[in-house]
């Protein structure tokens, strides 16, 4: 296998021959996806970096890596400075970083189909300055020299019921068409995968973790579509499923069958949909309305099915993950796990349960100082033994047919420091003060990011980080468009209002460099709350995981009354639910793990 130094080397070479004088490799694929298929994990193959976002540019002489907070560490583990620079955003973006550093009438490659056309438009005019110019390719330059290249995976699809799904995709599809009705427009394009997913009540087992398959479509104002994948990946049952009103084509054919689109008025989204789809609908002559997938909040807004399916997915995962605690805090003492073999055991936990479909994403078992990489990936080469004095983190989740998990929980391996319980408590406080938040009806997640971060601030710590992602119901794990972080912050806005029935995280965190990482992550539900005397519709969070928070690492003294008593009424409610299915020395356990706080 060559190494990264080599595939630099190559991708230089191939840049000569295609007369580039560099390129920009994003990672995301042909649906700007967040996770990615192998096929598309370029940015990987060519630097090293495992994280979820980043992007690379290569120059003759130079080469730079862009990544935000959550991956200040991690990039520099795992990316040579040999070869890279680390340019952080957003403090920096990619097209400020061309306009000082590409060379004078240079031509910069980039693959539209990896970029919107927003992107395009800006890295052409930070260019221009220079002189420069932004050249789209053909072919991608990568997998000219990526030998290995895997192809995009043939996996085929399968259907979501309808109960399970809570709404048929004929009814999904006459809402869009009355969406498309009130725009006066003719067609729709869909490529963000998740959103096809939904509309069609289809899933997939082309992306690791994400149930979603590659795929586009096409839906008209009279609710039919055109449906695109690659030949042999629809079965029968999926082919029924979908009816005469959904015509399915080749993936191939995508293409072409915008630019036939002619004087239609299409809309498509400028943040989900590639530059190529606007520069196909464009060659075609159609009318483009720049406007948010109508998919979007429609799917974060989960239905009354969506909601008890993903209560019982929770219940069923606290089994699991009350089970994996037990379990590690007997084990771990006797300095024998690593964080590969912790990580599998939990895996193993949930597969016991009987229905689970895959993980929710890529287990982050950290313990000591890989737990300060908030997005830190065990592999073979970075696995630590977990050792006493350390704290182990475990951020996890579950796949399941009725509903996707995502929880994390920390432990102390023996006696943990008055510095870990004070930094713990904090970010409990935090955790706590975003999990009891009322707040008015179109409230953003900009505006309660600080209830989180308000322990930690007031001892001059913080978290670069979100605080909250939204979740998909047996789809993405991060899922738009709803968040709570600071505005603007690396991995999209967080100026989305808040509406009744969307999932999100709350997960504070608090990360010491080279020693110990903390956070506390639930997911919550958004719901109507009736306040007496209220003069205005007021929201608020239901928390849904239901797993003990550890005990060992609270310092009571630091938490108020109130604070007290949510996280006994949270400890009860772990124990009703999730103990109703335990017995003998596993209910025991939890019991003890959810008394009270003195």
């Amino acid at each position: 296998m060559s190494s990264y130094a080599d595939r630099l080397q190559a991708l230089r070479e191939q840049l000569k021959r295609d007369r580039l004088d560099g390129f920009v490799v994003p990672l995301t694929d042909e649906h700007m996806s967040e996770y990615v298929g192998e096929y598309a994990q370029r940015l990987g193959w060519l630097t090293g970096f495992q994280g979820s976002a980043g992007t690379a540019v290569v120059l003759p002489q130079e080469a730079a890596i862009f990544t935000d907070g959550r991956y200040t560490l991690q990039v520099r583990q795992q990316v040579s400075a040999d070869s890279w620079d680390y340019v952080p955003v957003p403090a920096v973006s990619v097209a400020d970083w061309l306009g000082e550093h590409a060379p004078d009438g240079g031509r910069i490659g980039y693959d539209p189909w990896l970029h919107t056309r927003a992107w395009v438009e800006e890295a052409r005019k930070a260019l221009a300055e220079k002189g420069a110019e932004l050249v789209a390719v053909a072919a991608n330059p990568i997998d000219a020299v990526w030998a290995e290249q895997p192809a995009p995976s043939d996996a085929q699809l399968t259907v979501q019921d309808d109960a399970t799904a809570g709404k048929s995709s004929a009814a999904k599809r006459a809402e869009i068409a009355d969406w498309l009705a009130d725009r006066k427009a003719d067609a729709v394009i869909l490529s963000a995968l998740d959103s096809i997913a939904w509309a069609f009540n289809v899933r997939g087992d082309d992306v690791s973790h994400t149930p979603v398959a590659l795929a586009y479509a096409i839906v008209h104002s009279d609710g039919t579509a055109e449906f695109f994948a690659a030949p042999g990946k629809l079965t029968d049952a999926v082919r029924q499923h979908l009816g005469n009103a959904v015509r399915v084509r080749d993936r191939a054919d995508f293409a072409a069958a915008l630019a036939s689109l002619g004087d239609k008025r299409v809309a498509a989204d400028p943040e989900r949909a590639v530059a190529a789809i606007f520069d196909s609908l464009d060659a075609g002559g159609a009318r483009i309305l720049a406007l948010r997938d109508p998919v979007v909040l429609a799917k974060a807004i989960k239905n009354s099915a969506e909601i008890s399916g993903h209560r019982a997915a929770q219940a069923r995962d606290g089994v699991a993950l009350v089970r994996f605690l037990k379990w590690f805090e007997e084990e771990a003492p006797q300095g024998a796990l690593t964080e590969l073999s912790a990580a599998a055991r939990l895996q193993q936990f949930r597969e016991a349960t009987g229905v689970l479909k895959d993980l929710s994403f890529d287990t982050i078992s950290a313990t000591g100082a890989n737990a300060a990489i908030p997005h830190y990936k065990v592999t073979e080469e970075s696995s630590l033994p977990i050792e006493p004095g350390q704290l182990y983190l475990v951020d996890s989740g579950g796949q399941y047919a009725d509903g996707t998990t995502d929880v994390t929980r920390v432990v102390p391996v023996g006696e943990p420091s008055a510095e870990m319980k004070d930094r713990f408590t904090r970010v409990l406080q935090g955790h706590i003060a975003l999990a009891t938040a009322l707040f008015p009806d179109g409230t953003t997640g900009a505006q309660l990011d600080s209830f989180a971060r308000r322990p930690l601030w007031e001892i001059g710590c913080d978290y670069a980080h979100g605080t909250g992602h939204g979740v998909g119901a047996y789809l993405s794990v991060h899922e738009g468009p709803q968040r709570i972080a600071q505005p603007y912050y690396p991995g999209g806005q967080s100026l989305e209002p808040l509406r009744a029935g969307m999932f999100l995280s709350n997960e504070p965190g608090y990360y010491k460099a080279g020693e110990y990482g903390i956070r506390i992550e639930n997911l919550v539900l958004v719901a109507a709350r009736d306040i007496p005397g209220a003069e205005q519709p007021m929201l608020g969070f239901e928390t849904l995981t239901l797993a003990p928070i550890e005990r060992r690492l609270i310092e009571p003294s630091l938490m108020s009354q109130g604070e007290r008593a949510w996280l006994d009424a949270y400890h009860q409610r772990v124990l009703d639910i999730v103990g109703a299915q335990l017995e003998g020395e596993e209910l025991r356990w939890l019991e003890g793990k959810c008394a009270p706080i003195a």
